[in-house]
């Protein structure tokens, strides 16, 4: 990866004003914090979820399945990949939050109203018949993106730092990443709720 954002912070305020600047109508959807894995705590997350952002520790082993999982992939085809599955490669650096927000909001984007003319209803509409690597092409080159990510950004309350150890991604295997981890306390999962 060439280019290198700034991280976002994983914080459901920053990503909530992320999205709602970008296109997401504000009391529309938001995030929350998803406090634990158990069904008590689970019970408290607002209803229905549309989509989660996991946050997890990077490993050698993460390096070696990406490496594995790109030679599947490059093997098999992206135009193999359903159309009705959202997704894009990651090309840019610390961009991992950005293309957790997009993932979540293009994969829930039937339940979702976007505001007419805003950044994700063109996005959406201008990367509809691209392929995961199409799209990545077009979200390293879209300044627009790129500016709104910075603004983001800062505005966590956490020193950014271009050097991270961690990566987003929407998991149903999110307590066995974490079993798998266990000395690590950098871990974080936010759902993106329908409504308030």
């Amino acid at each position: 990866m060439g280019k290198r954002w700034i991280p976002l912070e994983a914080n459901p305020d920053v990503m909530n004003q992320f999205m709602w600047g970008l296109g997401v109508a504000e009391g529309e959807a938001q995030f929350c914090d998803v406090y634990g894995l158990d069904d008590e705590l689970l019970a408290m997350v607002p209803q229905p979820v549309l989509a989660v952002l996991f946050l997890y520790p990077l490993t050698s082993l993460d390096d070696d399945e990406e490496e594995s999982g790109a030679a599947a992939t490059s093997t098999a085809g992206d135009k193999d990949l359903s159309k009705r599955v959202y997704f894009t490669k990651q090309t840019v650096g610390n961009a991992c939050g950005t293309v957790g927000v997009i993932h979540a909001i293009g994969n829930a984007a039937s339940k979702l109203k976007l505001v007419e003319g805003s950044y994700f209803d063109r996005f959406y509409k201008q990367t509809v018949d691209m392929d995961p690597v199409q799209r990545a092409a077009f979200l390293e080159e879209d300044d627009e993106m790129e500016d709104a990510h910075s603004v983001a950004a800062s505005a966590g309350d956490t020193d950014a730092n271009v050097e991270v150890n961690e990566h987003f991604d929407a998991a149903k295997v999110i307590k066995a990443r974490i079993a798998s981890n266990p000395d690590s306390m950098n871990f974080n999962v936010m759902a993106l709720s329908k409504g308030f």
